[in-house]
């Protein structure tokens, strides 16, 4: 999934640039310097959110799916509530074998409660109860 927004972006940067350059040949006076400026505005962003994806590859890129955790850490699969986490990167809701799995990054709020407890550990978060039934 990552690498099919990375492939994206990419696909979209090299557009605009692209497109910068046959604007350059043909194109002069104000209106051509309004149309680079947008382009290189809409190409900053884009290569900005190509590094954020980027880094989240690179997260999952160290992970060890074969290693069992006993404590909730990076690449811990975790059981709350019903819900099942993968501590990972922040990313879309994933639905395998029809469970939904919920990735989310050990730093977000609920990750950082949940690093380095073990199955059993209680907390509350924004007033809600939550309790680890297992970590894998």
């Amino acid at each position: 999934m990552l690498q099919d927004r990375i492939d994206v972006f990419q696909d979209m940067i090299s557009g605009l640039t692209e497109d910068a350059q046959n604007d350059a040949k043909g194109s002069a006076g104000d209106k051509h310097e309004t149309a680079l400026s947008m382009m290189h505005l809409e190409q900053e962003k884009l290569n900005h959110k190509l590094r954020e994806i980027l880094e989240q590859k690179n997260i999952l890129d160290k992970i060890d799916a074969s290693q069992i955790h006993k404590k909730v850490a990076l690449g811990s699969m975790v059981q709350a509530n019903g819900m099942l986490l993968f501590i990972s990167a922040a990313l879309p809701k994933l639905t395998i074998d029809g469970k939904n799995i919920f990735a989310l990054s050990p730093q977000s709020p609920l990750g950082s409660k949940l690093m380095g407890n073990e199955t059993g550990f209680l907390f509350d978060m924004n007033g809600k109860p939550y309790s680890i039934e297992s970590v894998s």
